[in-house]
């Protein structure tokens, strides 16, 4: 799948690091080094700016090793990115560790995957189809 990007930075484009990896890496673009104080969030700019095709999204996940490593994840995983929206992309990333982490120009930071998405077509009724599981929530199938 093609998708235009613009790229201000001065970083590579996302890219995919094996054959079988899903996500591309994303990286951040800031002119100087930006500290992620422990239980804080913040948007890190990418420099990058996509025309994404109708009918699909790109989802910003985290990145595996740095959540193992060092606490740091994305905030609101995944992260949505609509197929209208023309602005930078950035990345809210949130450090889960009692130590400062340090987010320098060019770190990778995050994952992009495209997603193919479908709207909704809602039907109203006034009932719905009966299931074993009927309205059973929140750990009602195993272990609360």
């Amino acid at each position: 799948m093609v998708v235009k990007v613009i790229n201000k930075s001065d970083n590579e484009l996302p890219s995919y690091e094996t054959i079988g990896s899903a996500g591309c890496d994303i990286r951040a673009h800031i002119e100087e080094k930006t500290v992620i104080y422990p239980g804080q969030s913040i948007i890190i700019n990418t420099g990058l700016y996509v025309e994404i095709p109708i009918g699909y999204e790109i989802q910003i996940r985290p990145r595996s090793g740095l959540a193992a490593a060092h606490g740091i994840t994305v905030l609101n995983t995944p992260g949505t990115i609509d197929a209208d929206y023309r602005g930078e992309i950035g990345v809210i990333l949130i450090n889960h560790s009692d130590d400062p982490f340090d987010v320098l120009n060019g770190e990778r930071i995050g994952q992009l995957i495209l997603n193919k998405v479908r709207q909704i077509q809602w039907e109203p009724v006034l009932e719905l189809t009966d299931t074993d599981r009927g309205s059973g929530g929140f750990g009602s199938t195993g272990k609360k």
